[in-house]
């Protein structure tokens, strides 16, 4: 039976599903589309969850099948994928997968004759019970919708506008507090830095440079988190951070595509899950995953940033991980994350654009996450680590936490504080120790695989495979 437009027509519920089907025809939207030799098309259209909606239609008698929840049949996917059908959009010619041949079998029963079944019932001549439903009246809706969206667009332009110009004013201030700053004396700064700190993290708030006012807002609470000798350093290292930035936002368009997302994205703009899912240069990895660490905290903006952190399993000389992030208000109430460590899944992540990407989604999860068995970190030692980390630093200079591993490495002590060494020999890595020093059970013992958060003075121990068993931070 040839798929025709006015064929898809007359087996639309009603006009809005046919409208609904409509935007469903880009692209984007179909990571896959395929079909066989015998009239068997699929494809799997990507909604609002994080696994594509999987759609089947049967070309002889217009018999399909649509994963979603909709109660409407054919629902929008259905139709989104008979309208691709009849407007002659490519489809991959391959081998049908499983789940095509279930839905064949289950069509088929026991009678072996092949994709029989009662095609897609009709309504009888002069039936109106079912409203009419008119690609045409799409089209025109469409044309008239045009000038309102015209007009939508320029209004975002202009709220754009205005947005850029807030910026550009929050960053002057910025300058003159750094200014200020220096002009006063960095000695006396840590008397003062909560008050100042505060003060122009609600300026930027104010000015939609949300990013660099997380910065300012946790600067205190950094500062004070170094040794007292080296605070100093840490603050002028800090503030030419902040500089940096903001002269890189002024010389945006002179910079490489991704050290710009990764300038704007520090700053406060925002990338969306479908420009992130439209990107055609978007890193994509499908692979295994295991959850090492699990992180929250409150923004300035009064939203709760959730972290997951993952490293990709599987033997290999080169390390990667990855970091979700999910936000609630905090007047929500409690939230965590999805995932817990040690847990592993099966799932494709795409990387947010970055000169050194390292924050991802995840565009399809294939099955549930389980506990996982003894993770084995890359053979890298010390040195390894650092030269990595300094590789990713000279490409994003703001780069903040990395994440780190260490193979078969030694928590040791060293005078009054506890570090990470390859075999107790070359370069440590000094550990940030915390009010109840969990870290001291690990002490002495030899043959750990080691993960951590370096942010270039030192490691947040996250997580431990050891031969006595896994140590997981609090």
């Amino acid at each position: 039976m040839a798929l025709t437009l006015s064929k898809i027509e007359e087996i639309a519920p009603d006009q809005s599903s046919l409208a609904a089907a409509r935007k469903l025809l880009k692209d984007q939207a179909w990571p896959l589309l395929a079909c066989d030799e015998v009239g068997l098309v699929w494809g799997e259209c990507q909604g609002s969850g994080s696994a594509p909606y999987r759609v089947i239609l049967s070309e002889a008698d217009l018999g399909y099948k649509c994963t979603c929840p909709s109660r409407k049949f054919p629902c929008k996917h259905t139709l989104a994928l008979m309208w691709l059908r009849a407007d002659h959009r490519p489809f991959r010619k391959e081998e049908r997968p499983g789940w095509v041949n279930d839905w064949l079998a289950r069509r088929r029963g026991s009678s072996g004759k092949g994709p029989a079944a009662s095609p897609v019932a009709q309504p009888a001549h002069g039936d109106e019970t079912k409203p009419t439903a008119s690609i045409a009246l799409i089209e025109a809706d469409e044309e008239r919708d045009a000038g309102t969206e015209a007009r939508a667009a320029a209004q975002r332009d202009r709220v754009r506008a205005q947005r850029e110009s807030a910026i550009l004013g929050g960053l002057e201030q910025l300058d003159r507090w750094i200014g200020d700053q220096i002009e006063r004396g960095l000695a006396g700064f840590q008397n003062i830095a909560h008050e100042q700190c505060r003060l122009l993290a609600r300026r930027l708030t104010d000015a939609k440079a949300n990013g660099l006012a997380g910065r300012i807002e946790r600067l205190p609470s950094d500062l004070f988190g170094v040794p007292e000798p080296v605070r100093a350093a840490f603050l002028i290292e800090r503030l030419g951070e902040l500089h940096l930035l903001a002269e890189a936002y002024r010389r945006q368009s002179e910079l490489p595509e991704p050290l710009r997302a990764d300038v704007r994205l520090a700053v406060g703009w925002t990338m969306t899950r479908e420009a992130l899912m439209a990107d055609p240069q978007a890193l994509r990895i499908k692979d295994r995953w295991m959850v090492l660490a699990t992180g929250s905290e409150v923004q300035p903006d009064k939203l709760r940033r959730l972290e997951t952190w993952l490293a990709r399993m599987g033997e290999g000389e080169t390390a990667r991980f990855a970091v979700l992030m999910d936000f609630a208000p905090v007047s929500s109430g409690v939230a965590s994350a999805a995932y817990s460590p040690g847990e592993v899944f099966a799932a494709e992540l795409i990387f947010y654009p970055s000169a050194a990407p390292l924050r991802a989604a995840i565009v399809e999860q294939i099955g549930g996450a389980a506990p996982g068995d003894r993770w084995v970190a890359p053979p890298h030692d010390v040195a390894k680590a650092l030269d990595d980390y300094e590789a990713h630093l000279a490409a994003r200079p703001w780069l903040g936490d990395w994440p780190v591993a260490v193979h078969n490495a030694t928590v040791a002590r060293l005078h009054d504080q506890l570090v990470l060494s390859h075999d107790g020999a070359g370069p440590a890595l000094p550990i940030k120790m915390t009010e109840d020093d969990m870290a001291l059970p690990l002490v002495g013992i030899a043959g750990i695989d080691a993960f951590g958060l370096w942010d270039g003075r030192r490691l947040d121990l996250k997580f431990a495979e050891t031969p006595q068993g896994r140590w997981l931070a609090a």
